[in-house]
């Protein structure tokens, strides 16, 4: 998975979202990924990564996404 392909997949579940995805090792599977959205305002930290996360489930339990590293900022 490319990080153009992670922000646009992002883009999609948070049509408000600014994100910045970066492939942190070369082998696009391991990333961190900066993301601000209207989308997690009252939600609290778990809450946040858990919308984040479900927008990959199926890479995570593929095993085509690895790891994933989130900075989540309400705007």
């Amino acid at each position: 998975m490319t990080p153009e392909q992670m922000e646009s997949k992002l883009k999609i579940s948070f049509p408000d979202c600014d994100v910045i995805a970066t492939d942190l090792t070369g082998t696009q599977n391991h990333y961190e990924v900066r993301i601000a959205s209207n989308s997690f305002q009252g939600l609290n930290r778990v809450q946040q990564h858990q919308k984040v996360m479900a927008v990959f489930s199926d890479e995570l339990k593929s095993g085509e996404l690895h790891a994933l590293t989130l900075k989540i900022i309400e705007k």
